[in-house]
């Protein structure tokens, strides 16, 4: 049984701080939303997300498996994140509205 990339599995870099790890974490927790999908693929999804988060939450175990995980192999690359501002208004008597960061899906 191959192990997976536990980094790819929460979308960052090896070079991630415990912060962007955690708000990787609850970025992929939100996307799978295991309160209310319930199949079979989103459980084994969500056990490999947790799974990862609690390897990589814990210094020990995060030292301890970039020792033991061979980065020969290629991984899958991550995801640019994209962000757009809104800019509402145009006349120059009144400043513009901003509004953002707007979160963008391609194919949506």
């Amino acid at each position: 049984m191959q192990v997976p990339d536990l980094y790819a599995v929460l979308g960052v870099e090896p070079s991630a701080t415990a912060e962007v790890i955690t708000s990787a974490f609850r970025r992929r927790v939100r996307e799978l939303r295991p309160d209310t999908r319930v199949d079979a693929v989103t459980a084994q999804e969500f056990g490999q997300v947790r799974s990862a988060y609690e390897t990589l939450r814990d210094p020990v175990r995060r030292a301890a498996y970039d020792q033991a995980y061979d980065r020969t192999r290629p991984r899958a690359p991550v995801p640019p994140r994209r962000r757009y501002v809104v800019v509402l208004g145009t006349s120059p008597a009144e400043p513009p509205l901003r509004a953002g960061p707007v979160h963008w899906e391609p194919g949506r």
